[in-house]
């Protein structure tokens, strides 16, 4: 069994819970203590920066051949959603061995990858290697909560320790999608979704329960909330989903219509709803909050909205979503990071491509957009051209799609072998 199962299962026993709540998250310090364990046996220095207490990130650099080329950024999160052991077929906190898996919260978001890097590392030590130029790692804290104490602190209080990035590379892509026989797409991540986090305030008449109220900002609100929860924004390809299709329809063998393009998304199977969300903004309710006792009307009533944009679109978007809530009602934006798009070319992508197929004969590499939002928000604001490539093999029956911050989260032991496989290949020959 190969370091990086053993990795992996390692950082999944370290429960690194992440609530949004500084008070009730159970911190990254642990999982980042482990990995510095690992780093200084491979002769690495970590920088260790805590932003609060518990919410640990760690930074290393890899020096390579030659550093006058741009560095490439090799980064993943510690911290992980919660879980309920009581809805999990293991305990989520176990890094369980079973059916050729390896169960656990983490185990695909993303301490996965995590192990990944730490396995490379560790090998490269072993032989005595030096890429051919700078790698820097980073482990992050706090990205499960939009990354304020990581990522994005990293960025704005020590953008040093990412001096001469011009790329990198993290979750979500470069995973094996089956389209029959030996034909696999592998889905490469060069866009991702804006985030919005909006509250929506309605006012209107205090008063007793008991009285005729025609001026209620709980009905208002709940209005307003239901009809944006039916509505559907318009179709909008963008360009990494015009290539996305166009890469599709060539290897499936189907016309491309771009006024429908949800045809050609249908035929991807369990992966449909993850490329679908890419087709359009959305806009989810998520939260309620209104009143304080049960006969007292509220003056005042609020409601989260969790949005998500295209790239390009952000104007429109908050257009169009005026639209649909009516006027009257306060838009508060709770958290807002932009959305990315780089291009599917250059030497980086060729050697991902070049990775995958060395591995696997029957890999299709092809660009996507992430309908959620990743750490690469925060480093793009450094100028990296950022991807989503955190390699797996996976079966064919496996909806991966669902074990993100799903129960029974796991990773085939067969697709993280062949992950650092692909890891060590692409960082050796890029």
């Amino acid at each position: 069994m190969s370091d990086v199962v053993e990795l992996c299962r390692d950082l999944i026993r370290i429960d690194s819970t992440n609530t949004g709540d500084l008070a009730t998250s159970a911190g990254e310090r642990a999982a980042a203590e482990y990995v510095a364990g690992v780093l200084g046996e491979a002769g690495l220095e970590p920088a260790v920066l805590e932003t609060a207490k518990g919410r640990t990130n760690l930074v290393a650099r890899i020096p390579g051949r030659d550093s006058s080329r741009g560095a490439l950024l090799v980064h993943g999160h510690l911290d992980v959603v919660p879980a309920d052991a009581s809805e999990w077929s293991v305990h989520p906190f176990s890094g369980e061995l079973r059916d050729g898996y390896v169960w656990g919260r983490g185990a695909v978001d993303m301490k996965d990858f995590d192990a990944m890097m730490l396995a490379t590392v560790k090998q490269w030590h072993r032989e005595g290697y030096v890429p051919p130029r700078d790698i820097v790692l980073a482990f992050t804290a706090d990205e499960e909560a939009g990354g304020d104490y990581g990522a994005h602190y990293l960025v704005r209080d020590h953008p040093e320790l990412f001096d001469g990035c011009t790329e990198a590379i993290g979750e979500v892509g470069g995973f094996s999608v089956s389209i029959g026989g030996d034909l696999r797409l592998y889905l490469i991540q060069t866009a991702e979704k804006g985030i919005d986090w909006l509250r929506l305030h309605a006012t209107g008449r205090p008063g007793h329960g008991s009285m005729i109220n025609d001026d209620n900002a709980v009905t208002a609100l709940c209005e307003a909330v239901a009809r944006l929860g039916r509505h559907r924004f318009p179709l909008e390809v963008t360009p990494t989903t015009k290539a996305f299709l166009e890469h599709i329809s060539e290897i499936l063998g189907i016309e491309l219509d771009l006024e429908n393009p949800e045809a050609a998304v249908a035929k991807l199977g369990p992966i449909a709803s993850l490329v679908g969300a890419t087709l359009r903004n959305t806009a989810n309710p998520s939260r309620l909050a209104a009143g304080y006792k049960d006969n007292v009307i509220p003056g005042r009533a609020s409601a989260t909205i969790d949005c998500r944009t295209l790239p390009g679109f952000e104007e429109t978007f908050r257009e169009q979503l005026r639209a649909v809530i009516g006027d009257g009602l306060e838009i508060e934006t709770v958290h807002h990071q932009e959305a990315l798009e780089t291009t599917f070319d250059g030497p980086l992508v060729d050697a991902m491509a070049a990775a995958l197929r060395a591995e696997d004969a029957g890999a299709r590499p092809v660009p996507y957009m992430l309908s959620g939002g990743t750490d690469a928000k925060a480093f793009a604001t450094l100028g990296m051209r950022c991807f989503g490539f955190s390699p797996l093999k996976l079966p064919a029956d496996l909806n991966f799609a669902a074990l993100f911050h799903g129960i029974d989260e796991r990773v085939p032991v067969e697709g993280l072998e062949f992950g650092v496989r692909v890891l060590d290949r692409l960082l050796r020959n890029s």
